[in-house]
């Protein structure tokens, strides 16, 4: 047998940098060169190498059998979305067809299967779409929710061998709705977001001039394409700039993330690769015990090492920097940005060759309250995202709608051609967040000579006695104890027997020892006293438990309601 051999990174082609009306247009332009998209076992090694002229014909024959089994423009087709070249040639089925792909998650190891079947249904029932493809493994589970509401269910496998008969495509315009996204945090209340071919391609041109791609560039990523950094960043901008692409699954990089920095390093030619801030501290996490990371790993081509879609950990990224600056990495490669599926992806991002860069602001700041006597000052590190991307305007206001000075912490709204068209059939949400023009994102932050620093999630902001509080700021507090990482930690405000407001932290324990936890706890309790002047109600839970987005992002959110609802049971903890 034959040894595969990778779609190249150079290529005869001129490059064209979204420059397209549509996105059907973009995969015809990709399809008439030599490169596409590859696809890796969980070892990192080649399993299959899928030319963007072959993706490009079976997504011409997926059309015409979509067309043939009744397929009509503006219908909903809903896809599960597993990183694969089947999936890849299923949404540009749609999109040739005239159907709006709508790309939904696998399951996660969180919640089992009744809570992955809920999560489909919810977000059927939003998109109403008249097919949901899924894998075959996965036909028991997505069988059953495309049962549950009415909508057929395929197994893209088996509709893949059906004989595909030409015929007369639609044509797709510009200003046409070209998928449905459905935000990472849509489980409960979905919020379908709306992009047409032209936002998508405005974005898409604009975070690849942002990127400063280049003729040896090669992206890299093991990103899920049910989110909107790794189905519009790593999956639909390669196809419109014509871009070489290695991929890993989801699943198999948690299992063994140093494959993902394998691939990097023997990539032909420098390196795209984003991911959000815990892709990088799992990695740094896994070397900290092993030697010789300069023999095993090249990182010396990773030219942008991209972070976004959470809030970012400077901390972290000096450990990344610290664990891998022998096998070449350069602090300075870091790309920090900021967007938003409502944005279609990119608000911001930060200068090719700036790295990190931190500004400390003091609490109260943070918090908008005036400094205390009794309590020493602190400060949190706040990342710089960078500057606006092509075409995008950022302002931040003030509850009022005024638009605040430089340092001045609000709500953060954005404005250009690649916001969406709408929250699909939700006009109230839509006319809520959507106003002349101008998107509120819902975030927290500040601008400063141009660059954009964020602060966190309004929404999660948690109020006592009138005092703002950050959860992060208490999560942190919290990770500073021995034995604590990352996404450990989940705080939220809650209303106690007395019809108080006060502050909860959930945290995941992995002792079983009574007096142990009993000592946690108290720790726990003294370490959030001496960083935020409160006391908290403290619950120690089993691993595993705190909910996460389909991005992996913590839910707070989430936890709140299943601690609320008793569906979290913490341990108990002697007095």
């Amino acid at each position: 047998m034959s040894e595969l051999v990778p779609t190249p990174t150079l290529d005869q082609l001129p490059r064209r940098l979204s420059d397209f009306a549509t996105l059907g247009e973009a995969l015809d332009y990709a399809a008439s060169g030599k490169r596409g998209l590859n696809f890796h076992d969980m070892r990192g090694n080649l399993a299959r190498p899928y030319p963007y002229a072959e993706m490009q014909k079976d997504a011409m024959d997926v059309a015409y059998r979509l067309i043939s089994h009744g397929v009509q423009k503006e219908d909903r087709i809903a896809l599960i979305a597993e990183t694969g070249p089947d999936f890849a040639a299923l949404f540009f089925g749609c999109v040739y067809a005239g159907a709006w792909p709508v790309p939904l998650p696998l399951p996660t190891s969180f919640g089992g299967k009744e809570s992955y079947i809920d999560q489909l249904s919810v977000q059927l029932k939003s998109s109403d779409p008249s097919i949901l493809f899924f894998p075959p493994e996965l036909s028991e589970m997505a069988g059953a929710a495309a049962q549950n509401c009415g909508v057929e269910g395929l197994d893209w496998a088996e509709f893949t061998d059906r004989i595909a008969l030409q015929c007369e495509l639609p044509k797709a315009h510009t200003d046409e709705i070209c998928y449905l996204q459905y935000s990472s945090g849509s489980t409960r209340f979905p919020h379908g977001v709306a992009v047409t071919h032209k936002a998508l391609l405005n974005n898409l041109s604009a975070h690849s001039h942002g990127m400063e791609v280049i003729e040896g560039d090669r992206c890299v990523s093991w990103l899920p394409w049910y989110h909107d950094m790794g189905l519009v960043g790593c999956f639909l901008s390669p196809v419109a700039n014509q871009v070489s692409t290695d991929y890993m699954k989801t699943e198999d990089f948690a299992r063994r993330p140093l494959a993902w920095l394998d691939m990097i390093s023997k990539a032909d030619g420098t390196v795209i690769s984003y991911s959000p801030t815990f892709g990088y501290d799992i990695c740094a996490r896994r070397i900290s015990s092993q030697s010789h990371v300069g023999e095993r790993f090249d990182l010396s081509k990773w030219r942008l090492a991209g972070n976004g879609a959470d809030m970012i950990r400077p901390d972290v990224m000096q450990s990344f920097v610290d664990a891998f600056g022998d096998a070449g990495f350069s602090a300075r490669a870091f790309a920090p940005s900021y967007g938003l599926a409502e944005a279609t992806l990119a608000v911001s991002i930060m200068p090719m060759g700036e790295g990190i860069k931190v500004e400390l602001v003091e609490e109260t700041e943070l918090s908008g309250q005036s400094g205390s006597q009794d309590r020493p000052t602190r400060y949190r590190a706040i990342v710089n995202c960078g500057k606006a991307v092509k075409d995008m305007t950022i302002e931040i206001r003030d509850e009022d709608g005024n638009i605040l000075p430089d340092q001045a912490i609000g709500k953060v709204w954005c404005s250009g051609p690649s916001l969406m068209k709408e929250y699909f059939r939700d006009p109230e949400s839509t006319a809520a967040c959507l106003v002349d023009g101008w998107l509120d994102t819902g975030d927290m932050g500040y601008m400063s000579d141009g660059y954009i620093f964020i602060v966190g999630r309004a929404k999660d902001m948690i109020i006592i006695n009138g005092k703002n509080h950050w959860p992060q700021d208490i999560e942190w507090a919290v990770e500073q104890l021995p034995g604590f990482k990352s996404g450990d930690i989940a705080a939220f405000s809650i209303t106690t027997p007395g019809g108080e407001e006060t502050p909860a932290v959930l945290v995941q324990c992995r002792t079983s020892d009574d007096s142990e936890r009993a000592k946690l706890h108290e720790q726990i309790k003294d370490k959030v006293r001496s960083v935020t002047g409160m006391n908290c109600v403290v619950e120690l839970v089993p691993p595993r438990t705190l909910p996460r987005t389909s991005s992996g992002k913590l839910s707070r959110a989430k936890a709140r309601n299943l601690y609320l609802s008793g569906e979290i049971q913490p341990y108990q903890v002697a007095a």
